[in-house]
């Protein structure tokens, strides 16, 4: 029975490494899904100032578009008065050709001209300010444009890495949850399993307690019988003394009445000698009847009486062993 609950225990100790190699494979899985979700946060702050600088190159180019707007405006500005000046020009041609009278008005339009002229000059520098301005500000938005490019460029690889990193996260997770679905239904099964060889343990365990409290009681009660059998055998044997000693005697009794017997015959000398002789061999074959005797004649009698003592007085199968 140890070694086979030493069996089950490497069992469960197996397993139990088995499951906490697989909770630390899903630490680290809850650590990727920590570090996804943070790449997910980052990819969010990414795109919030993607959108804030879209917005800022919109209003880049809506600037533009109204400076482009006033740049017209301006130049439509200059032709008109480069229209004037034609038509102006025209007319004191026509004038000079007319009359000649008309010297103050040319004099007041040479004026008018040459403010005009003046004006046009002014113009003419403001348009020039307004178009290197016009031309920093393309240079800007061109700068701020390929930067914005790039931007774009990047957290758009940015974003395709983090999906596809998304999307072997997302298959890898759903493999760990089938396998943690698995290994859920398996530590169930086994669950069950060590249960029922629990409760069947169990069962074995008090089948084999009855089984060794009978033992039990069938060696107390094989002890408390050997007992009373070396009893009965020392008074067997204390018998079998007190009858040798009387056959002994007799023995002796009959040798002293022979050899009284002989002398008083009055045999020769030789005759002791062989009846000495005689009385060894008489002993030797005494002693052997004996034996035979208390083997074949005596012991079923004592056997018997034995067996009728242990009837009349049953031991007791439930007292205790000395």
């Amino acid at each position: 029975m140890r070694r086979f609950f030493r069996a089950h225990r490497d069992e469960d100790y197996s397993q139990i490494q088995y499951l906490t190699a697989k909770c630390t494979r899903l630490a680290h899985d809850k650590v990727l899904e920590r570090e996804f979700l943070v790449s997910r946060n980052k990819e969010r702050k990414l795109y919030n100032d993607l959108e804030v600088v879209t917005s800022r190159l919109f209003q880049q180019e809506r600037l533009n578009r109204e400076l482009r707007i006033n740049q017209e405006q301006l130049i439509g500005r200059i032709r008109q008065q480069q229209d004037l000046v034609d038509v102006l020009q025209q007319r004191m041609i026509l004038l000079v050709e007319e009359s000649s009278r008309d010297v103050e008005l040319l004099k007041q339009v040479s004026s008018e001209l040459q403010c005009l002229q003046s004006s046009e000059e002014k113009l003419e520098g403001l348009v020039e300010e307004l178009h290197t301005e016009a031309q920093h500000r393309a240079a800007v938005a061109e700068g701020l444009q390929t930067e914005l490019h790039n931007e774009a460029q990047r957290t758009a690889a940015l974003t395709e890495s983090l999906h596809a990193e998304l999307h072997s996260k997302t298959v890898e997770l759903k493999e760990l949850k089938d396998t943690n679905r698995a290994l859920m239904e398996e530590l169930r099964d086994l669950h069950r399993d060590h249960q029922k060889e629990v409760c069947e343990l169990q069962l074995e365990n008090e089948g084999s307690l009855k089984k060794l409290h009978d033992t039990a009681e069938q060696f107390e009660w094989l002890c408390q019988q050997q007992r009373y059998w070396m009893c009965c055998v020392k008074r067997f044997k204390d018998c079998l003394m007190e009858e040798k000693e009387t056959l002994f005697r007799q023995v002796s009794m009959l040798e002293k009445k022979v050899v009284k017997q002989r002398l008083h015959d009055g045999s020769s000398m030789l005759f002791p000698l062989q009846d000495t002789r005689s009385c060894d061999s008489i002993r030797s074959w005494e002693a052997h009847a004996v034996k035979d005797l208390g083997s074949q004649g005596e012991t079923p009698n004592i056997y018997g009486e034995l067996f009728t003592q242990q009837a009349g007085s049953p031991i007791s199968r439930y007292h205790k062993p000395p």
